[in-house]
């Protein structure tokens, strides 16, 4: 769960640049909140990311715990090219196409790891340690 400055703009992002699809909203005026989980698939079957909006907040302070969220993709290296070209902050971008950390409008870091190289090295770990 991210908590985020603006449910419009956070759902814009994720939908338009990260291609997930905003599986359903839940909004709790009474509390004053409003949340908005998203994915790639079915929200029974696959990971849900929940975006909470707290009514009145446009910032928060994320604190010394939180990393960041990792998503597998086909090709970091045109990811990269195209949300470069959209104006999506890059933060780094690894020279092998590896990997890149690229940053939502809250401010949270977003590493984009090439999914074939990343199952091909734990597959590799997990040879060298008997255990595949």
């Amino acid at each position: 769960m991210l908590r985020v400055g603006s449910l419009e703009r956070s759902i814009a992002f994720y939908t338009t640049h990260l291609g997930m699809k905003l599986l359903r909203t839940w909004d709790n005026p009474e509390e004053k909140f409003t949340l908005a989980f998203l994915g790639y698939g079915n929200e029974a079957e696959g990971t849900v990311l929940e975006l909470t909006y707290n009514y009145g907040q446009e910032k928060y302070e994320h604190g010394g715990a939180y990393g960041h969220i990792c998503i597998g993709v086909e090709d970091v290296d045109a990811d990269v090219v195209r949300l470069r070209a959209a104006g999506v902050e890059i933060d780094y971008h690894s020279d092998n196409g590896f990997m890149a950390f690229i940053v939502d409008p809250d401010g949270y870091y977003i590493e984009l790891l090439n999914e074939k190289r990343m199952v091909n090295n734990a597959l590799k770990a997990m040879a060298d340690q008997g255990t595949a």
